[in-house]
């Protein structure tokens, strides 16, 4: 398989941008993680949703996040289920519970051997084979110790 058509397999993985998620994709074109963010409850939510989840509110504000978060689960998929993702089997499917709440399905970039639950994380921004970029995460290296 060659690159464009590598490409366009994984062009048609992508949701389709729509007036109702674009925040959310011209955020990380930007490098930010913009979630919706209830205006009566101040919940967050990810994916987005036309109501709040926790009250029903309607009312709601697109706002950059902290990108930081909590590995909380993970899996190594060895598995063939599309042939776009032939080149980088096994790949890393990660559960991330953002600092803000909500948990997001994505996978981390240079993850090392060992996973540990609970590790910290943080969102790198890369861009993909369309015109989009991607949300991706990354373990947060540890501070050293004063």
């Amino acid at each position: 398989m060659n690159v464009q058509s590598i490409a366009d397999e994984y062009e048609k993985l992508l949701p389709e941008i729509t007036p109702e998620n674009r925040p959310y994709w011209d955020g990380l074109a930007a490098h930010e993680l913009r979630l919706q963010c209830c205006d009566e409850c101040g919940e967050y939510r990810f994916p987005d949703s036309e109501v709040c989840p926790r009250c029903l509110s309607g009312s709601f504000t697109w706002s950059a996040v902290s990108g930081k978060g909590r590995l909380w689960s993970w899996l190594r998929m060895h598995q063939r289920y599309l042939s776009v993702f032939d080149g980088v089997r096994p790949y890393l499917v990660a559960y991330i519970k953002l600092d803000e709440g909500p948990p997001v399905i994505s996978t981390l970039v240079d993850p090392p051997d060992e996973l540990v639950f609970d590790m910290p994380v943080r969102a790198v921004f890369q861009p993909g084979f369309s015109d989009r970029t991607i949300l991706k995460f990354a373990v947060e290296s540890p501070e050293p110790a004063a």
